[in-house]
C-alpha cells in the first residue's frame, strides 16, 4: 500500500479479505491486530516444507513501505529496531525453527515480492531470527539437483529437470531473501554458493 494509513485501512477492512497478526510503521510502532493464537489471512496460497496454506501456522508480519508498486524504498532504522524485538519476542513465545522465519515471497514465489531485496535479513539472522548462510561452494549442478536442493530447503519448486516459469519465480524469491545484489531468476554461482552454503546448515 502507498501509505500507513491506507495498509492499515486494507488490514482492518473486512471486505478486504486479508490481514496480519502486527504492523510495524516506519517510525517503529507496532500495531497489534490479530492475536497470535488465531489465524491470519496474510499468505494467501502458500507453501513451505510440503506444507500449504500457511496462514494456518504462521504468525504475519506486515512492514510499512510502499513496496515495488508505489516506490519501494530502503527500511527505516526504528522499523528494524521494532521488527527485531519484536520477532526476538516471536521466537522466545513459539518453537519457531529458523529455516521457517521467512519473506511472503519466500512462501508465494509467484505473488508476492515482500519484503524484498532491500530489506536485512542478514541483520535479522545475526539477531537471532532466521538464517543467512556463510558461502559455499557454488559449483554448476544439473536443474534437477537444483530444484531438489531449493525443495529440500523448503521452497515448493517443481522438481522435473526444467528450467520454467516457476523455476525462475522460485530462484528470484530465494535471491530475494539470500541473495539480494541480483533478482533475475537465474542459478548464478553467487545464488548456488548461497544454497550451499544454506542447506550446510540444516
Amino acid at each position: 500500500m502507498p501509505s500507513a494509513v491506507a495498509a492499515l485501512g486494507r488490514l482492518c477492512d473486512p471486505a478486504a479479505k486479508v490481514s496480519a497478526h502486527y504492523l510495524i510503521d516506519e517510525d517503529g510502532s507496532v500495531i497489534a491486530l490479530v492475536p497470535e493464537q488465531a489465524r491470519a489471512w496474510h499468505a494467501g496460497v502458500s507453501a513451505w516444507l510440503d506444507q500449504a496454506g500457511l496462514n494456518d501456522r504462521s504468525i504475519g508480519i506486515e512492514l510499512v513501505n510502499p513496496g515495488h508498486e508505489w516506490g519501494y524504498r530502503p527500511f527505516p532504522e526504528p522499523q528494524y529496531r521494532a521488527c527485531i524485538a519484536l520477532c526476538q519476542a516471536i521466537v522466545g513465545r513459539w518453537p519457531i525453527p529458523p529455516r521457517r522465519v521467512l519473506g511472503h515471497s519466500d512462501v508465494a514465489p509467484a505473488r508476492k515480492e515482500d519484503p524484498g531485496e532491500l530489506f536485512d535479513w542478514p541483520r535479522l539472522a545475526a539477531a537471532g531470527i532466521g538464517l543467512w548462510p556463510a558461502a559455499g561452494v557454488g559449483a554448476p549442478r544439473p536443474i534437477t539437483t537444483l530444484q531438489a536442493q531449493l525443495a529440500r530447503f523448503g521452497y515448493a519448486v517443481p522438481c522435473h529437470g526444467r528450467i520454467d516459469h516457476a523455476t525462475e519465480m522460485v530462484i528470484a524469491a530465494f535471491q530475494r531473501h539470500f541473495r539480494p545484489e541480483r533478482v533475475d531468476g537465474g542459478a548464478d554461482r553467487a545464488t548456488l554458493a548461497r544454497l550451499d552454503g544454506l542447506l550446510a546448515l540444516l
